[in-house]
């Protein structure tokens, strides 16, 4: 698959170490891919066990279609690149979904998943 057909997928699969048990935990995620970044939204914020567990063990799985990666995970703490991170997931998912995602796209979390080489 080539970086279109990638950022095109409906999910991506991240996969964290457990901050207590050390113990692998794999979570099936919106994303958009941008160049050498994929980009989430936690609607859980930081309440989110996967967002806990980044917190703490930056290393994470990453698998998109048939592409896996060992990468490091950030929380998102640059203006101009949270309302990056909110315009492509929201502009990727609004078509897709029927429901109301004005609220998740404003309240949710940014993580970064810097891919090997950004």
């Amino acid at each position: 698959m080539d970086e279109a057909e990638l950022g095109a997928l409906d999910y991506c699969y991240v996969t964290t170490t457990g901050r207590r048990s050390g113990k692998p935990h794999t979570i099936e995620i919106w994303f958009a891919l941008d160049r050498n970044r994929v980009y989430l939204l936690s609607g859980g914020r930081d309440g989110s066990d996967w967002v806990k567990n980044v917190r703490e063990h930056p290393t994470v799985g990453l698998r998109l279609g048939d592409f896996d990666v060992i990468a490091r995970a950030r929380l998102v703490d640059d203006t101009d690149e949270d309302a990056r991170v909110r315009s492509l997931l929201l502009d990727k998912y609004t078509p897709r979904y029927e429901g109301d995602l004005d609220e998740w796209g404003r309240t949710a979390l940014p993580v970064a998943i810097d891919l090997p080489g950004a």
